[in-house]
């Protein structure tokens, strides 16, 4: 079989990642509408994220915040996220670059993303104050559900998406 010179994975994950941003920027601008709201895993070890000293000790490799109540100044870039989120009534602000997403969740409507990252790095990144997981928040799933094929039913009907249907095998 040919070798992928054109990196097909790598465009299917950079256009699903933007869903993510542009989602992200609607309800920056407008809120979430309905039942809406979000889970979103990513890896804290990778280059660009900034959370606090607690929350890396807490989640050294991967963590999952929910966007649905207590969230505020929403703030979206071409390769980032920052968002204001109250962890155990204390505010906190995290920054997080959207190549270090690893998984999306929309509960509302049962649809996920799972992205896998080529290569992390981990890295000296900025630390702030510390913080934990909202009590009144519902749990975070332990990892957003996958799928063998392109598009699928994931855990409880979840339509997930994963890019190993994409990829060449070897």
């Amino acid at each position: 079989m040919a070798q992928d010179l054109i990196r097909y994975d790598l465009l299917v994950q950079d256009a699903l990642k933007g869903v993510v941003r542009h989602v992200l920027t609607d309800a920056a601008a407008n809120g979430l509408p309905g039942d809406h709201h979000f889970y979103i895993s990513f890896r804290t070890d990778h280059p660009g994220v900034r959370i606090s000293q607690r929350l890396r000790d807490k989640h050294p490799e991967e963590m999952t915040i929910v966007l649905q109540h207590q969230f505020w100044d929403l703030g979206i870039t071409e390769h980032s996220f920052e968002v204001g989120l109250s962890f155990s009534g204390i505010p906190e602000r995290l920054l997080v670059p959207f190549e270090a997403l690893t998984g999306f969740w929309d509960p509302a409507v049962d649809f996920g993303l799972k992205f896998e990252l080529s290569t992390v790095e981990s890295a000296d990144n900025d630390v702030e104050e510390d913080t934990e997981e909202p009590a009144d928040e519902p749990a975070a799933p332990a990892q957003i559900p996958a799928a063998d094929a392109g598009e699928a039913a994931g855990e409880d009907g979840a339509r997930v998406v994963s890019l190993d249907a994409f990829r060449k095998k070897t």
